[in-house]
């Protein structure tokens, strides 16, 4: 399998991106108290598959009903609740969920969360090619881009790759190391396109449409950090102890590291 160009777009190193709560939940917490919490939690429920509508179950019979891994849910939600610093590496993961989670974030942001901004954008800014209203969507669109890009390689590279393991076979010449190594922290062209709107904006935008867009350029930046946390810090990790198990010659695999 050939490595194709991939842009950078998530952090090396963990640090927190949500304040840290200190909460360890568990399968027998009710899923709408995880969700009270922090609503924020709702993205990672719906990234399973999990929709809302589930009364007072419990995360292990919400996780039973839509077919999703409890223990790999539950390691998102506390990896992420506390500030990416409690992963005890002794969980046992589901590839598979894993990958659901990952390819749903994948579906969130490039059809609807960075479209939604775009339009609000182009409804704030009053579009116009000959000032800076221009160059505001020129930088979103790039950065667009590269997150396509960046999301279009590990759907069809890396998961494809993964995948292959998950069957017995490697594919020569790739590891997820190399993936790995790319997957550094691009966030400049976010950063100028926010320093551009809030120095420059134009004078007849509509500031409720112009805020509220710039308000998710924020949130949109957050989440795509924390979505590289999981890669970067659960699915390497991970997806290295696959690959070390399957070079080992008569390993009989790890309990931790499930083909499903």
């Amino acid at each position: 399998m050939q490595e194709g160009p991939l842009p950078q777009i998530g952090p090396k190193i963990p640090q927190p991106l949500l304040p840290a709560m200190n909460m360890t939940f568990t399968p027998d917490d009710r899923m709408i108290s995880i969700i009270a919490s922090d609503y924020k939690l709702i993205q990672i429920m719906s990234r399973f598959g999990i929709k809302v509508g589930f009364g007072d179950k419990t995360v292990a019979e919400v996780c039973r009903l839509y077919d999703v891994d409890c223990s790999t849910f539950l390691t998102v939600v506390n990896f992420t609740v506390n500030g990416f610093s409690t992963f005890d590496p002794s969980m046992s993961l589901s590839p598979a969920s894993l990958m659901l989670y990952l390819r749903q974030s994948h579906a969130y942001f490039l059809d609807f969360f960075l479209p939604s901004i775009r339009r609000k954008l182009l409804d704030g800014i009053k579009m116009r090619a000959s000032d800076v209203s221009f160059l505001i969507l020129k930088f979103f669109d790039e950065y667009t881009l590269e997150v396509r890009t960046h999301m279009e390689y590990e759907e069809k590279t890396v998961f494809g790759y993964i995948t292959a393991l998950l069957s017995g076979s490697r594919s020569p010449g790739y590891a997820i190391a190399t993936y790995s190594h790319h997957h550094e922290q691009v966030g400049a062209k976010l950063k100028e396109l926010k320093s551009l709107i809030i120095r420059y904006c134009p004078e007849d935008a509509d500031a409720n449409l112009l805020n509220d867009a710039l308000y998710d350029i924020y949130r949109c930046e957050q989440e795509l950090e924390n979505h590289c946390m999981v890669e970067d810090c659960l699915l390497v990790p991970l997806i290295m102890k696959l690959e070390a198990d399957l070079e080992s010659e008569g390993s009989s695999g790890d309990k931790n590291i499930r083909k499903e």
